[in-house]
């Protein structure tokens, strides 16, 4: 897909502030915080009540794509409305938005990149969906899902386990370069090479 149609939105979702940094929850957070550091750009504020980061992504020249990152500083569950204003602004095809966020119904570190679907009860793909429709592509980051009888809002909002966090940094890093072969080489490579 050429730029002629429109950059690329890539949102990871999250809740801000620093009490939820390190989050289950928040890995869309995490993917986006490394893409932007790939992209060498800082995050900044944008009035879509949003952190962005403006860049390219893929081999110089001919085949990089113009690639808006962005955080929304609403909490999850309204992570629409940061989204619409960015799509409208930066005028992105819904096609090309990205959202990337944690995956209770996938093993811990697994990865899912899909077009459309449901929400399965995720606020914040919800929220977007309400806004957008539900034809925007997802990488889904598995989290799994709570042990015993915890709650699965107590789950998503607690920390990674030590355990978890010895691999968070690679399922981190393959989950960007998830993020980039989508947008440079299109959902069926992504799909053929990521999911698991």
């Amino acid at each position: 897909m050429s730029d002629a149609v429109g950059p690329w939105l890539v949102v990871g979702l999250g809740n801000p502030g620093p009490e939820y940094a390190a989050n289950r929850h928040n890995v869309g957070f995490m993917v986006a915080d490394l893409l932007a550091e790939r992209m060498g750009g800082r995050f900044k504020a944008h009035k879509a009540r949003a952190q962005v980061v403006e860049g390219r992504v893929g081999p110089p020249g001919t085949g990089s794509r113009r690639v808006v990152v962005a955080k929304p500083l609403s909490f999850m569950n309204l992570s629409g409305g940061p989204t619409t204003a960015l799509r409208d602004f930066y005028k992105v095809p819904v096609a090309n938005i990205v959202a990337i966020h944690d995956e209770l119904d996938i093993d811990y570190g697994a990865l899912r990149l899909k077009l459309g679907g449901g929400d399965n009860g995720h606020n914040g793909l919800k929220s977007i969906t309400k806004s957008l429709g539900a034809e925007y592509h997802r990488v889904r980051f598995g989290i799994g899902r709570p042990p015993g009888r915890m709650q699965v809002a107590d789950f998503v909002l607690k920390d990674f386990s030590s355990a978890e966090r010895r691999e968070l940094d690679y399922f981190v890093d393959r989950a960007a370069d998830a993020v980039e072969t989508l947008i440079v080489d299109g959902l069926e490579r992504a799909q053929s090479s990521y999911n698991t």
